[in-house]
């Protein structure tokens, strides 16, 4: 029996925004997690990184140590907290900027990627963390 576009169309329109609010926080935390993991050893930015951020990314206006600093730190920080869901709004705006970051300055040939993440993260920004987070949780609290 075959399903009608009008049917399955009435059907995927039921997806729960909190189900896409969470794959979007998840998936975002895994892309910047594993980034901001091979950057440090330990608690410690690695030298290589250090030599990149001189020699291949040289972004404006920072000093590659702190710039690699500052990205290991954020792409550790940002991620725990799309996972937990809290402050969701906020950590999804500095992935955000730290995405155009990327794509500006350091590879604006992955602009596929970039766009897909923004997409992601846009999402978080503009609906909150959803109902599985703690802001949801803290939100009713509130109330």
């Amino acid at each position: 029996m075959a399903v009608s576009i009008r049917t399955s169309d009435r059907i995927l329109s039921r997806l729960p925004e909190g189900l896409l609010v969470l794959l979007a926080r998840l998936g975002m935390a895994g892309v910047f997690w594993r980034s901001g993991q091979t950057k440090v050893d330990g608690w410690t930015v690695t030298d290589a990184t250090v030599f990149l951020f001189a020699e291949e990314y040289r972004l404006p206006l920072l000093p590659p140590e702190l710039a690699a600093w500052l990205a290991a730190g954020a792409e550790h920080l940002f991620p725990v907290l799309l996972v937990l869901g809290l402050g969701s709004r906020y950590a999804a705006l500095a992935l955000a900027a730290m995405t155009l970051v990327i794509q500006i300055f350091v590879y604006p040939g992955l602009w596929p990627d970039h766009l897909t993440w923004l997409a992601a993260l846009l999402l978080i920004v503009a609906r909150g963390g959803g109902p599985l987070s703690l802001d949801a949780l803290l939100a009713s609290r509130h109330r």
